[in-house]
């Protein structure tokens, strides 16, 4: 069973994915109820084995197509016409399922590039090798955020609050290292040939995980022009600054009559 958190009833469906070592939670926190106040009804889902979403498989082996397929379950029981919002690794898996699936327009938030983590995780590496090795070996996916020093280093700014920093810590998860670590660097990967869905492209200007290269990256691959939020970390949804990054989207929605 997956877990919804479903707020508004109004105007279009908006289904929220989050990313790695996160769930739903990480919408509710302020986007939810902001969206929900404007018009929209909001939802957002914990994938497989995240948050309050079961699964009779281990999270280790879940699989990028496991996600596709959350996603496809989840906007199934919301219905309408869904406009798909994701961050990192869930704005990968909104990728790949807009390869097969028509959505009215879609968002990307500091999300991985339809490259794949192959730049991101060579990155980390260099950043932290025994660390990231051990996560890639016998430790655990979640050890390369599992400290305030390391949470902020790769998911917040300089800037952010410690306390912010803190609680999200507390609640971060593990995850799937096949998705991760295999189906994202192996494939196989999105195809933005096949993607006619027109796409917002936001980064955050000091994102230590998805950098600015690759979210220009991505709207290149996607036919847009990527816009970069300053002042802010990977997890543009939690930080102090997150409503300028929902009135953007509800202003780029607007303009399509969304």
């Amino acid at each position: 069973m997956l877990e919804l958190i479903d707020k508004g009833s109004a105007g279009a469906d908006h289904p929220f994915v989050h990313g790695g070592f996160h769930a739903a939670w990480c919408w509710d926190e302020h986007f939810l109820e902001y969206f929900a106040e404007r018009g929209f009804r909001a939802v957002a889902v914990s994938l497989r084995a995240h948050g309050g979403s079961t699964t009779t498989q281990p999270l280790r082996s879940c699989t990028v197509a496991d996600y596709v397929e959350d996603v496809a379950s989840a906007i199934a029981r919301v219905g309408g016409a869904a406009v798909l919002v994701g961050h990192s690794m869930g704005g990968f898996v909104i990728q790949r399922y807009l390869q097969t699936h028509d959505a009215p327009a879609a968002v990307l938030l500091a999300s991985v590039p339809p490259s794949g983590t192959l730049r991101i995780s060579l990155r980390l590496f260099r950043r932290r090798p025994l660390l990231h090795l051990k996560t890639l070996t016998v430790g655990d996916a979640r050890d390369i955020v599992g400290t305030s020093v390391l949470a902020r280093e790769t998911l917040f700014s300089p800037y952010t609050p410690e306390p912010v920093v803190r609680e999200c810590l507390g609640r971060l998860e593990s995850e799937s290292i096949r998705a991760t670590a295999y189906d994202m660097i192996r494939g196989p990967l999105p195809r933005p040939d096949d993607v006619k869905t027109p796409m917002l492209v936001l980064g955050a200007e000091s994102d230590g995980f998805v950098g600015a290269d690759l979210v220009h990256a991505t709207a290149l691959a996607y036919g847009t022009t990527a816009e970069i939020v300053s002042g802010m970390g990977h997890n543009m949804m939690v930080e102090p600054g997150w409503r300028a990054v929902a009135d953007r989207i509800i202003e780029w929605l607007g303009e399509r009559g969304l």
